[in-house]
Order: C-alpha cells, then structure tokens, then sequence
C-alpha cells in the first residue's frame, strides 16, 4: 500500500527572484547537433538530468567523446560521418521520447547496426511515425509492432524525401531535419506547425534550411551536405520546469516571482498564453532573442477570480508537456474549463488524462473524460483539509524525506540509461573505472569457477 504524505502546513506568501535550469529539449538537441559538428562544442548550463545523461552517454558509446563539469559540457564532434561503433552496439534511451526519436536521423547512413532499447514505459509506445519517413531515406528497420526494441542499420546511399505530416510533431519533424543532413539532394517537409527549436539551431548555426510559413502548414527543405563548426551555446531556463513555479504563485495568495532567463519560444509559451486567457498575472520582461531563441524574464503574481477556459485547439501542441499543471488552475476557476483533441497526453511515459482525472476526483473536483477530451468543474472555494492517507507529515518531516530521496536517487540509485551506475558518478565521469572493476570482479569470478572444476575432475 503506498503512503500519502499530508502536509499539515502551507506555504506562506512569498516574493522571490530564481533561476531554472536548462532547457531539456535543447539540452538534447544541443548533444546531437554538437556530436555532428567538426571540433569542439561548449554549452552552459546544461540540464542535468536523466534523459540529457542518456544522450551523452549514447553518443559515447557511437564514438564521439565530451567531458562534463560543473561549468559547462564539452563535446569533441567529428563531423556528420564521425560516429564509429560496433556491430550490434546497444544504445538504452531509457525513458527518453525526445532522444529515442531524434536518434533514428543521426543514424541514417550508418555501416554497422544498433540495437535501441527502453526502459518498460517507452517500450510501449509506438514509433511508427519515425519509422515510415526513415524508412523512406532508405534506413534498414526491424521491429516488433514497430515498438522497442528496434534494430536500426544505416544506408550507403540515403535518398531525399518528401514528407508530408498528417499530425504535427516535433520529435519527427527534427528527426527528418536530422536524416537530411547527412543526405545529398533537397529533402522537404510539409510540416504541421509544432516545436521549432530545430530549426532555429539550423539557423543558428547557418545551415542550409528555409523555411515558408503558411496558415495551416509550414514548407521546410533542407539542402544536405554540408558540415559545419563547433559551437559555444548558453541554454536557456526550461519553461516547463518554470510552470511549476508559475502555478504555485497563481495559487499563493499575497505572492510574487520572478523567473530569469527562460526559453519563451512561441512554440512552447501555451502555458503562458491560456493562464492569461484564465485572467492570471503573467508579464514577459525584457525579452530578447539569443541564439536564435527568445528569452525573457517571467514575473508571475498571484490570481484570485481565475476564468475558466475553452481551450483554443491552435494552442494544444504548444502547452502539450504543462497540461496538468493547466487543469490544476482550471480546478480552482470559477466555471466549467473544456478541452479537446488531447488525445496525445495518453500516449506519454504514462495516461496523463487517466492521471489527470483521478488526480482531481481524489481532491473533489468534478471531471468527465473521453478518448481525447476533459472538462474541468471549477471550484474557487476548493479547501484541502482532508488527510489523504494514513500519515500525517509536518512540513518540516516532508522536507527530510524529498531530501533523502533525492540524495538516494543521486547517489545511490543505479540508473540503466546510463550503464547502471549513479547519476554522480556519471556526473563526474567515474563510470569507466567502475566498469572496470566490475570487470575485474567477474574474471576473478571466472577464474575461481575455473578452478572449481578442475578440483571436481582431479577427484573424480
């Protein structure tokens, strides 16, 4: 039976000014992008977290070095040809979505083949909007209901395409991007509009791609090959930890925060724009574009009277990763919140619509559900006094545990996207001698069974 800590106390009023960490959809475009440069590529403040630690840890094991502190991130690229690995090389993309996806482009023109594989969520989910492009460039794929794991084999002689996407997606959208880098001729895309951090690395970094933009789809062709520098990059604070954040503030009476330097990409800031739609205290200050992406400080105050919403379709794609955060506020608003063709938070790394609705049931909010629809009955006067479970923690207790989960999850925990060793370890780049070891340990394992056996034969 899982326990359910009840927080006898609540935050107070606060007024505060933070940093976030990094974007993590650039974090990993950054690793790829950088593993195809020529030479060395610096970023800053790069995320460090479980998914970016899979990506590099993937491009090792393609041939391509880095060396990480606690200043920056260093990769050592090779150029677009530059990846050199094994027959059958496994690469585990654990829980990643956005590298398991990306990964496929890079592979494109590959003489050996990998193996992709994923922890038990990500092997549920279905890959076959990756697949059929790829397959289109010429990409050899094997797989089982086009799920992990999934055999992947380059081509000597990838072809460009033509891809016309019937549902937007920037997982497969950049993949594509990623294949036509390394393919002589034009590749096009007729693309629903959704992510665009790729293409604006592109452009960044003055690569070959244009881009149209008309009301319902966007025309991108990219002209391969051409390979390009290492690069310094600085990544920007990520909008969807910011939410967090953001929410919190709305909900705290007497409340104010500043968030500094964050990724306000118009393709991500849906969470922005319904919130304000909702009449929430959101401003964007000092905005300006940095490496092709916008930045800006968010200054959130709290929101009392929150309106209710009719979610504009046009805004799905961009708030897809902070829609429980969203139906969160809807659950305090004053009126019945609606939201259609969500269908996709079904699909992720759990049923967030599923979580979503039992979520709020259990605080006494009101919900129906469909396939790919939520309405929210908002109550403005929702208090939570109930404990929801058998303990009961002060704040103070709360504290303690969420510490010793994260030192235990940091330090302790053995993490299969990484080779089974801790995130610190791999932090500060220790796994190789404890690989090592490991390996001295199971030849002295060997050689003891050895010698069992012959003791067993000599008394025979």
């Amino acid at each position: 039976m899982k326990k359910i800590a009840y927080i006898k106390e609540k935050i107070e009023s606060f007024s505060n000014t933070i940093y976030i960490p990094g974007d993590k959809s650039l974090s990993i475009r950054w690793i790829l992008m950088a593993s195809q440069a020529v030479g060395t590529s610096i970023a800053y403040n790069l995320l460090r977290s479980e998914d970016v630690l899979t990506a590099l840890n993937a491009i090792k094991k393609l041939g391509i070095s880095y060396k990480i502190n606690k200043n920056n991130c260093k990769i050592y690229g090779k150029g677009l040809n530059g990846f050199n690995f094994k027959n059958n090389t496994i690469i585990n993309a654990g829980n990643s979505g956005t590298f398991s996806r990306l990964i496929f482009g890079l592979l494109v023109k590959t003489k050996n083949q990998i193996i992709l594989k994923g922890d038990n969520s990500l092997s549920k989910r279905d890959f076959s909007r990756v697949i059929k492009p790829m397959q289109m460039f010429g990409q050899n794929i094997k797989s089982k209901n086009e799920k992990l794991p999934i055999k992947i084999k380059g081509t000597n002689y990838p072809r460009p395409i033509i891809y016309d996407e019937k549902k937007g997606s920037a997982q497969v959208k950049s993949c594509i991007l990623l294949a036509a880098m390394k393919t002589p001729g034009k590749t096009k895309i007729k693309s629903i509009p959704s992510r665009d951090h790729t293409e604006k690395l592109f452009k960044y970094l003055n690569l070959p791609i244009k881009i149209k933009k008309y009301k319902k789809k966007d025309f991108i062709s990219y002209e391969g090959i051409k390979n390009f520098k290492g690069f310094n990059y600085k990544i920007p604070g990520d909008i969807s930890s910011s939410s967090f954040f953001m929410v919190l503030t709305l909900l705290t009476k007497n409340s104010k925060i500043l968030i500094k330097n964050v990724n306000v990409n118009k393709s991500r800031t849906g969470i922005i724009d319904i919130l304000k739609i909702m009449k929430a205290k959101i401003t964007l200050k000092n905005k300006k574009n940095y490496n092709g992406e916008y930045i800006a400080d968010i200054l959130v105050k709290s929101s009392s009277k929150l309106k209710p919403i009719n979610c504009p379709l046009n805004m799905n794609s961009r708030s897809i990763d902070e829609f429980l955060l969203i139906f969160l506020v809807c659950s305090v608003a004053n009126g019945i919140s609606k939201f259609s063709k969500i269908g996709e938070l079904r699909n992720k790394e759990t049923d967030r619509l599923k979580f979503a609705n039992k979520f709020l049931n259990k605080i006494g909010i009101k919900t129906e559900v469909t396939r790919d629809s939520f309405k929210i009955y908002g109550n403005p006067n929702l208090k939570l006094n109930k404990t929801l479970g058998k303990y009961e923690w002060s704040l103070q207790q709360a504290r303690k545990f969420v510490e010793k989960y994260i030192h235990h999850y940091n330090e302790n925990q053995f993490h299969s996207a990484i080779g089974y060793v801790s995130s610190k370890e791999k932090l500060y780049e220790r796994e190789n001698k404890i690989f090592q070891q490991r390996d001295n340990k199971l030849e002295e394992v060997s050689k003891r069974r050895q010698l069992n056996e012959k003791m067993k034969l000599r008394h025979v």
